[in-house]
């Protein structure tokens, strides 16, 4: 008597904690305060809206925009504005913020004046998705007159509601350890008293 082939069954999908041994990596960071970032994002706005502005007057100086006007035979002055009611703005804000964050692996203009940093609670290092995520987030997080941002407040780890989108956290970058000249180049630092 002939059997019948069994079936394999399907594998099951068991849920994977891969985040676990990266946020023990992390346990103990010092978080940033809430005055830091908020700083650093002023100091970037500040960054995003200096490139704009210069990249509007030198493609200007090459008549770049009677040329386009010319092409698509538009009469009038061209207006722009660098802000989320133009797609124009919001997509270069986006991009801007993702790729500085992407860019300085954590680090934007802002963030390295203000010794913070973005970091990842799943990889090492920041993908760019995570950074372009983390850079649409703020968007969520202005929604309902800057809620998002006020989580800080009550989250356990002060994050925003683009920190947890992005699955980010933002901590205090400690500066270097002093070098001394005297010393041997491949001997540690000395360690400071208190």
């Amino acid at each position: 008597m002939e059997t019948m082939p069994r079936k394999k069954p399907k594998p099951v999908r068991v849920y994977h904690a891969h985040e676990t041994a990266r946020m023990q990596e992390l346990e103990g960071l010092e978080l940033a305060s809430f005055v830091s970032r908020a700083c650093a994002f002023e100091i970037d706005v500040f960054a995003a809206g200096t490139l704009f502005l210069g990249a509007v007057v030198l493609l200007g100086k090459f008549g770049a925009f009677e040329a386009i006007q010319h092409r698509l035979g538009m009469k009038g002055d061209i207006h722009l504005e660098l802000n989320f009611e133009h797609w124009y703005g919001l997509v270069y804000l986006v991009l801007f913020f993702g790729l500085s964050v992407y860019i300085g692996n954590g680090k934007t203009l802002g963030k390295w004046i203000m010794r913070i940093r973005v970091v990842s609670i799943v990889h090492r290092r920041m993908s760019l998705w995570h950074s372009v995520e983390r850079a649409l987030g703020y968007g969520a997080s202005t929604l309902e007159f800057g809620f998002g941002f006020a989580q800080y407040f009550i989250h356990p780890n002060c994050r925003t509601v683009h920190d947890r989108m992005a699955e980010t956290i933002v901590v205090r970058d400690p500066r270097p350890a002093p070098r001394n000249a005297d010393a041997d180049p491949g001997s540690p630092a000395p360690e400071a008293s208190a």
